[in-house]
Formats: structure tokens, sequence, C-alpha cells
């Protein structure tokens, strides 16, 4: 019995099977390489995003004609975390600051004055909500 031929059959297909698994480890590699490049520039899109909008959102919080103290950002940074108006007390509230009559009062005064600014609308007597 002459297994000459089938050994040759068998090695050619040795040989193909050999060369599909280089060739798919070849794409593999190329595929895993990719999907790094692909993650890094989509951490590096992420970290951007969280940059561009955190700066934004201080922009938005200050405005142009915000009056020069450290109260008036932090004011508005409660408007910005809410929907509806807020009184005094709770901008006291929001900004840790205790419900004494001198703090609310102080409050209520930059209030009024971010009203006069045009940043502010004083919906009811003493609810103010951010301007549109």
């Amino acid at each position: 019995m002459n297994i000459r031929p089938l050994r040759e059959a068998l090695d050619l297909q040795h040989d193909a099977a050999r060369a599909l698994t280089d060739d798919l480890r070849a794409q593999i590699d190329d595929l895993q390489t990719r999907l790094r490049e692909a993650e890094t520039h989509l951490e590096h899109l992420t970290i951007t995003r969280k940059t561009v909008t955190g700066v934004a959102d201080r922009l938005l919080a200050v405005g142009p004609d915000l009056p020069e103290h450290p109260d008036y950002p932090r004011i508005l940074a409660a408007f910005n975390h809410t929907t509806g108006s807020l009184q005094a007390k709770e901008v006291c509230e929001a900004r840790g600051h205790g419900l004494l009559p001198k703090n609310v009062e102080g409050a209520r005064v930059k209030l009024k004055r971010l009203v006069k600014l045009g940043i502010l609308t004083e919906a009811d007597s003493g609810s103010f909500t951010r301007k549109q």
C-alpha cells in the first residue's frame, strides 16, 4: 500500500491550516493594536470633554458682568444645580452657610443685586430664578 499521496495531501492541508492560523494571528494582532489605539483616543476624548464641560460650566456660572466677590459664583452655582426657584435661605443652605439672619439677609442682598444686573429674576417676593 502506497501512503505517499495521503501524506502529501495531509502535508498540503497542514501547510494551509498553518498559513490560515498565522494569517488570523496577524489579523488579531492588528485588531488588538487598533483597539488599544481606539481606547486611548476614547480616553483622551473623555478627559477633554470633562475638562471643556467644567470650564464651560464655570464660565456660564460666572457670567460677563458678575461683581468681583467670591460669593457670586457660588450663588450662581447653586442655581446651576436646580431647575426651579430658590430663596435666600436655600441659597445659604446650598453654600453651606448657617441660617443666621445676617447670612440670609446677606444672600438676599446679593440675589437682589444679581436681579438688577439682569442675571437673575425675582418671580415672587423672595423667590429667585436664573434668567433664561
